[in-house]
């Protein structure tokens, strides 16, 4: 009888055993599961589907440069290149002086050359070449911010002794806050003209598949393509007009989207 009740109990806790381990094997069953169908929607999210359509657009806005910009330098010539440097470092000196008590801050001056070479000079009886002299050239590049300074500092830096000014152009400063303004109209652009084309095809618009963009970043507008070059000492000449312009910032954008 003892054996009898050891053994029903036995019996029992087999069961108990069974049952915990069937309840496991079908949790894990569940979790495969369950991880089985997140692949296959990832897998099937990735393939690209067999209709598609893909329709590209376009929007820009039309922007007043914010920053003008140019060169100026100071040409030296002599036979001796220590006088010269020493002139030509003082007429510098002097001008961007000027330049900053116009308002231009430091940061936006930056000498951007200085070349020292020697003139050569051939005679033709003695077939020999000797330096006659040499050419000192300094080179400064200035942004400005304040197009109300443009023209008054154009007019006096001739006065100051420098004796070529080139390349004024007009350029903006923070592209990409104007690109970020027209990104949404432009895709907004192609949705639309996805959507027309689906109509007028008798199919429905699914989701987006892929999709790109193209930023048109212009380039900065050159007011002044020749050097203008002034005889040194002369007093300062009329102020020129300046027109900065428009510059158009654009931005292209290609959508690809599944048709039903």
């Amino acid at each position: 009888m003892l054996k009898l009740k050891e053994l029903l109990l036995k019996l029992e806790e087999t069961k108990k055993y069974f049952w915990l381990l069937l309840n496991l094997v079908l949790i894990v069953l569940v979790f495969l599961g369950l991880s089985a169908v997140d692949a296959l929607e990832k897998y099937q999210s990735s393939i690209v589907p067999s209709r598609v359509i893909t329709v590209a657009a376009q929007d820009k806005k039309a922007v007043i440069p914010d920053i003008a910009s140019f060169s100026f330098s100071v040409v030296s010539e002599g036979k001796d290149p220590a006088k010269i440097a020493d002139e030509n470092n003082q007429i510098m000196k002097r001008a961007i002086g000027v330049v900053k008590a116009e308002g231009v801050d430091a940061k936006d001056i930056q000498t951007s050359g200085y070349n020292l070479s020697p003139r050569y000079e051939y005679d033709e009886k003695t077939r020999a070449t000797t330096v006659s002299g040499y050419t000192l050239t300094q080179t400064v590049y200035v942004k400005i911010r304040d197009f109300t300074k443009i023209s008054k500092i154009l007019s006096f830096l001739p006065a100051l002794g420098i004796n070529q000014i080139s390349s004024l152009s007009f350029e903006i400063d923070n592209q990409d806050k104007y690109v970020a303004e027209i990104r949404g109209s432009a895709f907004e652009k192609a949705k639309e003209k996805a959507k027309e084309m689906a109509r007028q095809n008798h199919a429905n618009l699914g989701r987006v598949v892929t999709f790109s963009e193209y930023q048109n970043y212009p380039g900065p507008i050159y007011r002044a393509s020749k050097d203008t070059v002034y005889g040194m000492g002369e007093t300062a000449v009329s102020a020129p007009t300046v027109e900065p312009g428009s510059q158009e910032v654009t931005v292209n954008v290609s959508v690809t989207y599944e048709i039903r």
